[in-house]
This record gives C-alpha cells, structure tokens and sequence, in this order.
C-alpha cells in the first residue's frame, strides 16, 4: 500500500494522515484478529497461546516480520500466526470450529464498533479514519472466511465436515488451497467473494459508500 502510493506522484505531505490512518487500522484489525484467536484457544483449554505470549492485545505481540511488513507495503500479507494445540481442546471438533471462526467475528465486531460513530453523524473530523477501520477490518474478515487453505475457513469447513470428508476435504486443501487462492485474488472473484460483501456490510454498518467515506 504504501509503495503505490508513494507511486502515485503525490507528496509526502499530502499523503501522510492516510499512511498514519493506514497503520491504526491494519494494526487494530491484525491485533484482534490474533488475539481472538488464541483468546478462544486458551478458553478451549489450550494453554499454547498463553504460553507463546498471544493472548495479548499488544499488537507487537503478533507482529510477524515478512507477512505484516508486506501487508503494510503492498496491501496483502499475513499477521503471525497463533500456535494452537486441538488435542488440548475440551470439545476438539466443536473448539477447532470456535477457535477458527473467531478472527473474523472480532474483525466484524469491530468494524461494528467504528462504524457506529458514523451512521449516528458522531465521527466528526474522524470520518475517514473510522471508515478505513471498518473496511480493513470488514476486508480481513471476509478474506479470511474464504473456504481455502491456508485460511481460517479452510478450517471451519473441515470442522464442520463428517470425519472422513474433512481428511479428504484437508488432503485438498493441502494441495490446491494456496492455488485456489491466488486464483481468486488475481481475477474478478475477489469482487464477488470479499469486496462485495464488504461493501453492502459497510453500508449497512455505517449508512454511506466506505470508499466515498475515506477522503484525507
């Protein structure tokens, strides 16, 4: 993100409040993103987040230096995964589901948050940082919710799945998932599958166009 912006002629100046916005939102959506992760883990009764320090707010904590570097530079990348244990887990298929599922629900919950300043007029100067909140937020939720390995989907569908068309469903996952995934991100399903979804939750959450909300 940032590499196409300083590409796009403008200065420094002029560009700064968005880059300072770009790193609050990325950085909020990335942190509770993981630690809901291991938050609903160590509820589960896995002690292995814990251990590895994330369950932890402190977005240092999941700052991974090659994934959350590119996603700051280029808009696309990975925070540092959270350590998880399933056989440590109370209910393992019910937990592996819960513990899955959960980065996107806290992205989608606080996209929620920062967009009720909004759609009740109460955001003031802060519209455009709110609303890049809500989208990155909104984004990271929707993507991860893809039914493709690596992702978190990948796993609610396995979890979900009877035993013996989970192992076949992981097996494909396994081979195929991050080819799957290249595929929808460089075509038109990324409209279809994560930006338009974002944007009818983001009018619903906010009231407003997001992207005509982030004007800096």
């Amino acid at each position: 993100m940032f590499i196409r912006m300083l590409l796009s002629g403008q200065d420094l100046q002029s560009m700064l409040p968005f880059i300072l916005s770009w790193l609050v939102a990325i950085t909020i959506a990335l942190t509770v993103h993981e630690f809901a992760h291991a938050k609903r883990a160590d509820m589960a009764g896995d002690a292995t987040p814990r251990a590895h320090g994330r369950v932890s707010l402190n977005p240092l904590d999941h700052y991974d230096p090659v994934g959350t570097t590119m996603i700051l530079l280029f808009g696309i990348g990975w925070g540092k995964p959270v350590p998880i244990n399933p056989l440590n887990f109370k209910r393992p298929r019910r937990d592996f589901v819960a513990v899955a599922a959960w980065g996107a629900v806290a992205n989608i919950l606080t996209a929620v948050i920062a967009g009720l300043p909004i759609r009740f007029g109460l955001a003031g100067d802060y519209v455009g940082p709110l609303s890049l909140i809500v989208l990155i937020n909104l984004m990271l939720a929707f993507f991860n919710l893809l039914p493709v390995g690596p992702l978190d989907g990948a796993a609610v569908v396995q979890g979900l799945l009877p035993l013996g068309k989970a192992r076949r469903f992981a097996e494909f996952s396994q081979r195929w998932g991050m080819i799957l995934l290249l595929v929808i991100i460089f075509t038109p399903l990324a409209d279809v599958l994560i930006w338009t979804p974002v944007d009818v939750l983001g009018y619903l959450l906010t009231g407003h166009d997001l992207w005509q909300l982030i004007h800096f």
